[in-house]
C-alpha cells in the first residue's frame, strides 16, 4: 500500500537525502556521552556564573531535540535525555558556518550529540555552550505539539514510545517500576529467599481459580496452558528442600480487562518452609513498606481507586479481620456461628439479593456475600482471613473450624493486593480437594483447578509445614506511583483494535 506523507514528513525525507549528500549518516553511529542533564544541574548548583566559568566544565551530552529558538547566527535549543532536559546555546561564531548550517537543518525530534562548556545564562539557567555538534538520528515524523490533548487517550498506550517522549510522568513511572521490583528482590534476598524460575507453559491448569490461555506444542502434539499461577512448581521446590523460594514473573489469565486488570500481569509468589499465615503477614507488610520507603520515601498514598477519598496510611500495623466477622457486621448474617444447610444459605442469599450460581456451595455463598457487602469497605490496609474451604483448594484447614482455612487476602482501597496461605501439605486432603474441584468443573465452573497427579505425588514425599503468599506487582506499582489505571504502569498494555 502506498504511503501518504504530509508536507512535514516530505521535508524531513528531503533532509535525509541532503545529509547523505553531505556524507553524513542520517541515522548515525555510536556517540560517547559523559554527562546527563541532571549531572550538569548538580555541577552548577549554588554557583555564580563567574564560578562556573572558572571551573571550565566541559561535557558531552546527547538526546532528542524538544525545542528550537533560532536567532539568526545563534540559537537556543533543548535536548531531552533519560533524566531530563538540557538547554544548549549554539552559534556560528563557535562552530563555523558549515556546522551551523548543519544544525539549521535540524528538526524537533531529531537526536543529536553536543560537546561544549557549561555556563549560566543571565537568568541563571544551566546551559551548554556548543563547541561541537553531531547529527545522530533524523526523525522522519514530527512530534505532536500537545500529546496530552489527543482526543483518543488510548493512543498514549498504543504509541507508548511517543508517550515516553512527551509525557514526563509516564517516564517517571516506567523508571519507578523496575526500582520497585528491585526493592522487593532486595527485601526477599535479605530474608534468605532464593529467586527461581518456573515454566510458563504448563500441562495442568492449577494454582489459582482463573480461565487460562491455551496453546499447542507442535513437536509434542500436546495442549499447554500459559500459567495462571506459579504456586504448584514453587511448592515442588519446597518439597525438594530449597526451603525459601520466590519468583517474580508473568501470569496469563483469559479474563476481562479494566482499570486494574490486564490479560498478562506480573506477580511475586513466595514460599517459606516452616512458616505459616502469621509469618506471611509479617513478610507481606514488610515488603510493601520496604518498597515504598526505598522508591518513594512516603508512608501516605492516594487511594487510586477513589482519588477523592481518604489517604491510605501504611505506617500503622495492618488491620486483621475475618470474612464472616465483616459479613455479620454489614448484614447481620452470622455464617460462622450458624451451621446453615445449603438450602438455608441459598434462601438467605435470595433475601439479601446475592446471586447464586448452580455450582455454589455454602462457602461460595459466603464469598459472594463478602464481595457484595464488604469488599469495598476495606480501605486502609487489612488482612482479611477466615475464607471458606470451598474457595481455597490449596490451603490448610483451620484446626478449630474445618469449614474455613488458614488464608488471608491483603486489601487496600477496597481491592485485593495479596493472597496468602498456610499451605496444604497433606497429600490425601489435597487429592480430595482436587476431586472436589473437578466436580465444580463438571457443574459449570470452568475456572476450577484440574487434578495435578504429579503435585499430589510430590506431597507424598513430604512437604514441610509452609507459608506462601502471592502479590500483584502491577497493582503495587499502581499504588506506590499513585496511578489509577494499570495501563499507566505497563509499558505495553493490551488494547482493543482501533475502531
Amino acid at each position: 500500500m502506498e504511503e501518504r506523507l504530509n508536507d512535514q514528513e516530505l521535508v524531513r525525507r528531503q533532509k535525509v537525502e541532503k545529509l547523505k549528500e553531505l556524507g553524513i549518516d542520517p541515522f548515525g553511529q555510536a556517540y560517547e556521552r559523559t554527562h546527563y542533564s541532571t549531572d550538569i544541574k548538580e555541577l552548577v548548583k549554588g554557583k555564580t556564573n563567574e564560578e562556573v566559568e572558572a571551573l571550565e566544565l566541559h561535557v558531552s551530552i546527547a538526546g532528542r531535540i524538544m525545542f528550537i529558538r533560532k536567532m539568526g547566527k545563534a540559537s537556543f535549543f533543548s535536548i531531552q535525555d533519560l533524566k531530563g532536559k538540557q538547554q544548549v546555546y549554539i552559534s556560528i561564531n563557535d562552530l563555523g558556518e558549515e556546522k551551523y548550517d548543519l544544525f539549521k537543518m535540524a528538526d524537533v525530534g531529531d537526536i543529536v550529540g553536543v560537546k561544549g562548556k557549561v555556563m549560566l545564562t543571565r537568568t541563571g539557567e544551566p546551559t551548554v555552550k556548543c563547541l561541537e555538534y553531531t547529527h545522530l538520528t533524523k526523525a522522519l515524523r514530527p512530534l505532536p505539539e500537545k500529546f496530552h490533548g489527543l482526543t483518543d487517550k488510548e493512543e498514549r498506550y498504543r504509541r507508548r514510545y511517543v508517550d515516553l517522549i512527551m509525557n514526563e510522568d509516564a517516564k517517571k513511572v516506567a523508571i519507578a517500576r523496575p526500582r520497585i521490583i528491585r526493592a522487593i528482590q532486595e527485601y526477599c534476598d535479605n530474608l534468605g529467599f532464593i529467586e527461581v524460575e518456573t515454566p510458563v507453559l504448563q500441562a495442568i491448569q492449577g494454582g489459582a481459580t482463573a480461565r487460562p490461555f491455551i496453546t499447542h506444542h507442535n513437536t509434542l502434539d500436546k495442549e499447554f496452558y500459559l500459567r495462571i499461577a506459579t504456586e504448584l512448581p514453587l511448592k515442588r521446590l519446597i518439597v525438594g528442600g530449597l526451603e525459601k523460594v520466590y519468583e517474580i514473573g508473568r501470569l496469563f489469565r483469559n479474563e476481562g480487562m479494566d482499570l486494574t486488570h490486564n490479560p498478562e500481569f506480573t506477580t511475586i509468589e513466595l514460599y517459606e518452609a516452616y512458616g505459616d499465615l502469621s509469618s506471611m503477614m509479617r513478610i507481606t507488610e514488610g515488603m510493601v513498606r520496604h518498597a515504598a520507603e526505598k522508591v518513594t520515601g512516603k508512608t501516605e498514598f492516594l487511594n487510586i481507586f477513589n482519588p477523592e477519598g481518604e489517604k491510605i496510611d501504611i505506617s500503622k500495623p495492618f488491620r486483621k479481620t475475618t470474612m464472616c466477622e465483616m459479613i455479620k457486621e454489614e448484614t447481620g448474617v452470622d455464617f460462622k456461628g450458624n451451621h446453615y444447610t445449603l438450602e438455608e444459605a441459598i434462601e438467605i442469599a435470595k433475601q439479601h439479593e446475592v446471586e447464586v450460581e448452580k455450582h455454589f456451595t455454602i462457602g461460595h455463598i459466603i464469598n459472594a456475600f463478602f464481595e457484595k457487602y464488604c469488599e469495598d469497605k476495606l480501605i486502609q490496609p487489612t488482612f482479611l482471613c477466615g475464607h471458606p474451604v470451598e474457595i481455597s483448594p490449596l490451603t490448610k484447614k483451620d484446626p478449630e473450624d474445618p469449614r474455613f482455612v488458614q488464608r488471608f487476602e491483603l486489601f487496600i482501597g477496597g481491592h485485593e493486593f495479596a493472597n496468602a496461605y498456610t499451605e496444604l501439605n497433606d497429600p490425601i486432603d489435597q487429592k480430595q480437594r482436587f476431586l472436589d474441584q473437578l466436580k465444580e468443573r463438571d457443574a459449570g465452573n470452568d475456572e476450577a483447578n484440574e487434578m495435578d497427579v504429579d503435585f499430589v505425588e510430590a506431597l507424598e514425599y513430604g512437604m514441610a509445614p509452609c507459608g506462601g503468599v502471592g502479590m500483584g506487582i502491577d497493582r503495587l506499582v499502581m499504588f506506590l506511583t499513585e496511578q489509577v489505571s494499570i495501563r499507566e504502569v505497563l509499558l505495553f498494555p493490551h488494547m482493543k483494535d482501533r475502531g
